[in-house]
């Protein structure tokens, strides 16, 4: 009798304690994977700054090598407007050549840019020239602004320096044979040259893109090919001259690059005359 009374309540504590350990483990593998989630979560909000970071420091970097180049090319305009002027007023004035850059820049442009100060962020005050040689050296001063202000990071210091010679021409005392003829030779050239100002000798450097290169044409119809000394890779932006055949990286290249000698004529023994201005 004793035991049909108790035998029923076995099988019931034991599906008792069966509820109550699923009920455990369910509640564990909620709670790792809650954790599971929680970790991706702190990864994630770790890693996407990070990378909007590396994003914005690309293209800070590559804005302050647009502004390199403008400036560049800026005070090379200011240079050759410098040059001129100098002619007439013998003296050089750092307040032109900043108004020159800035002209050449663009004023909207700098008030828009990275430039610490905008337009008149551009500091030509350094820049000299001497009265004897009529040799001077332009210098462009100026800042760039940090995007991001962290830690008390202070603007980054930039300069530019480009050697300018005044337009003074010579002088020819009396008349002179055709052996005392003044004519213009450069350091490695195989020709001379009658004008100072023959195209082969005054560079008109253009900037233009890499992907457009194959597309355009020199004066004599010929195509750009990569200059064998700048051209190591792939380049974004190039230069190229309108009778030159080689396309460059590098303001700085010996190709555009003109060392220009006067010598008489009865000196040039062995090169020939210039197609263009030697006849």
């Amino acid at each position: 009798m004793r035991n049909n009374l108790f035998s029923p309540s076995q099988p019931i504590n034991h599906s008792v304690s069966e509820r109550v350990s699923l009920s455990a483990s369910t509640r564990l593998e909620k709670l790792f994977r809650n954790k599971r989630k929680g970790s991706v979560t702190v990864e994630a909000a770790a890693t996407v700054p990070l990378f909007f970071l590396a994003v914005v420091t690309l293209l800070y970097l590559l804005e302050m090598m647009a502004v390199h180049t403008a400036v560049r090319s800026s005070l090379q305009y200011a240079g050759k407007q410098t040059a001129k002027d100098t002619c007439i007023t013998q003296m050089l004035m750092p307040s032109k050549v900043e108004r020159d850059v800035v002209y050449a820049i663009g004023e909207t442009r700098m008030e828009r840019s990275i430039i610490a100060g905008g337009s008149s962020g551009m500091d030509c005050s350094a820049s000299r020239m001497s009265v004897r040689t009529g040799i001077g050296t332009l210098n462009a001063e100026y800042q760039v602004k940090i995007p991001v202000p962290l830690f008390g990071i202070r603007p980054v210091k930039c300069r530019e320096t480009m050697k300018i010679k005044a337009w003074s021409g010579y002088e020819k005392e009396g008349l002179s044979d055709m052996g005392n003829d003044t004519v213009y030779v450069t350091e490695n050239g195989l020709v001379y040259h009658k004008d100072y100002h023959c195209s082969y000798l005054d560079l008109s450097i253009r900037m233009t893109h890499m992907g457009t290169v194959s597309d355009l044409r020199n004066e004599s119809g010929g195509r750009y090919y990569p200059c064998e000394h700048c051209m190591k890779g792939n380049a974004g932006t190039i230069y190229i001259t309108n009778f030159g055949d080689r396309y460059h990286s590098s303001l700085s290249c010996s190709g555009l690059k003109r060392t220009i000698y006067a010598i008489p004529v009865s000196e040039a023994a062995g090169k020939g005359a210039c197609s263009k201005c030697g006849r």
